[in-house]
């Protein structure tokens, strides 16, 4: 069987698990839609990560954005923000239905803007940067984000901003997330591999392998770079929308900006998938989410220390990443031909 065929079968199979999923195991759909939102932050940090070799961590700071952006346009369209927020649940702010899904549609729509325009905004300066400064430059970005969303009294400051309730029976509110969170994956997993066959997946690769030398040869690093964050922005904005009503509430060093969780937790995704690759961060998102729910339901009280010993066995022991491995292994079935065709 050809690499092409084996990559079609694949992408069967999964869509076919991703309908079956919430059906076969009912009272795990909010934990399938968590993780396709994983599989979302890990395929878009690997834009930079992977793909351009940039490592970022502060992608967060779209995720958090994207929250927030969603909220303020939401709650804003009916109500008075700054009321809303500094009642904290006890004043009487009603939503019909209709209200809801308007709003959430228009908040949405809005998120993926905020987000691109933040990554516009600060992209130039902060891609100016390279190696070791941009890393340590983005996880600064983290931090300022929750900081920043913690002292704004306007959103809720440090008690979180509480999103309008979902009119409808938890299995129904835990299906519909779930689509929407299903359908971004597919989406984005489907935008980059037609973005990477092309012209701007070979600029990337090219950032990667030598920017001094794509410079010489008249590539726009810096557009290409900046472009790159963006794309990864708008749908990490979308992702952090939808997730932000999931869970309800958005706090803003917890969840919106939380550096430690999410902010890390798309990288190590990415690298226990294997960087660089179209498949190794949905391989890593799966593998990395699986382990989080185990130790989080059986292993409670050492959760983090399970998943702190996790995140060293992958350095020492997958530094290529699963696919990685695999490739090294089984060559004819995931060498980079194979790979490749999996790809088309």
């Amino acid at each position: 069987m050809s690499a092409r065929g084996r990559g079609r079968i694949l992408a069967a199979l999964l869509l076919a698990a991703t309908v079956a999923a919430p059906l076969v195991v009912p009272a795990l759909t909010v934990q399938f839609a968590t993780l396709w939102v994983m599989i979302i932050l890990a395929l878009t940090w690997d834009i930079l990560g992977g793909q351009m070799g940039y490592n970022s961590f502060g992608n967060v700071v779209f995720f958090g954005v994207g929250m927030y952006a969603s909220a303020i346009v939401q709650v804003g369209l009916f109500h008075d923000v700054g009321a809303y927020t500094a009642a904290s649940g006890t004043g009487v702010y009603p939503f019909t239905p209709q209200q809801y899904y308007v709003g959430l549609a228009l908040g949405i729509l809005a998120a993926p803007i905020a987000a691109v325009a933040v990554a516009a905004l600060l992209g130039t300066g902060m891609l100016g940067l390279r190696g070791h400064y941009f890393a340590i430059g983005t996880l600064g970005l983290g931090i300022a984000g929750g900081e920043f969303a913690a002292s704004w009294e306007y959103v809720g400051g440090a008690s979180g901003f509480l999103l309008p309730v979902f009119p409808g029976a938890y299995e129904t509110r835990a299906l519909f997330f779930y689509g929407l969170c299903a359908a971004l994956g597919i989406v984005t997993f489907l935008v980059l591999r037609r973005l990477y066959a092309g012209r701007f997946g070979l600029a990337l690769n090219a950032i990667r392998d030598d920017e001094d030398k794509a410079e010489a040869l008249g590539h726009h690093t810096v557009r290409n770079k900046v472009l790159a964050w963006c794309v990864s922005a708008f749908f990490v904005g979308l992702a952090g929308a939808i997730f932000g009503n999931m869970n309800g509430l958005i706090e803003p060093r917890e969840v919106a900006f939380s550096g430690a969780t999410f902010g890390v937790w798309m990288v190590l995704m990415a690298l226990l998938g294997g960087k660089g690759t179209l498949w190794g961060p949905v391989i890593g998102a799966i593998v990395f989410h699986v382990f989080k729910e185990l130790f989080w339901t059986y292993l409670l009280g050492w959760q983090r220390v399970a998943l702190g010993l996790l995140i060293v066995g992958i350095v020492l022991f997958f530094p290529l990443g699963l696919l990685g491995y695999a490739r090294e292994r089984w060559p004819s079935l995931f060498g980079r031909q194979a790979v490749e065709g999996a790809k088309r």
